[in-house]
């Protein structure tokens, strides 16, 4: 009988897709006891290096709690006040379920590609 174990978070900083702006490919359970640790990979980013071009790759992240929705969050407005953003792309229809309960379309932008998040970026 095989053992079934939650899948471990996982955030890597990817090689920019373009000038300025910043890939995070997140994996796996982001919840109560991984999301401490992606608030600081994040804020490390963002205060430490100052990088507020964000795009967060959604593709293979299995789960999302309310403590990994606070992080994002909780950052959102220090972006933007860097004049950056935050978009958030690949989103799993499971997830995409919840974050459109909770309105979080309305304050991120959430798009199907990387492209059409960097292209998002150049608009702006």
């Amino acid at each position: 009988m095989a053992v079934v174990t939650p899948s471990q978070f996982k955030a890597i900083e990817a090689a920019p897709p373009a000038d300025g702006i910043t890939l995070i490919e997140l994996s796996g359970e982001l919840d109560a006891h991984t999301a401490p640790d992606f608030e600081r990979f994040l804020e490390d980013r963002v205060h430490n290096e100052k990088k507020a071009k964000l795009i967060l790759d959604f593709s293979n992240l299995e789960y999302i709690s309310s403590a990994g929705l606070g992080v994002l969050m909780g950052l959102i407005e220090e972006v933007r006040a860097q004049s950056g953003d935050m978009k958030l792309i690949k989103v799993p229809e499971k997830i995409y379920h919840v974050l459109d309960l909770l309105g979080f379309p309305i304050v991120f932008q959430v798009l199907p590609t990387l492209k059409e998040a960097v292209d998002a970026f150049s608009k702006q």
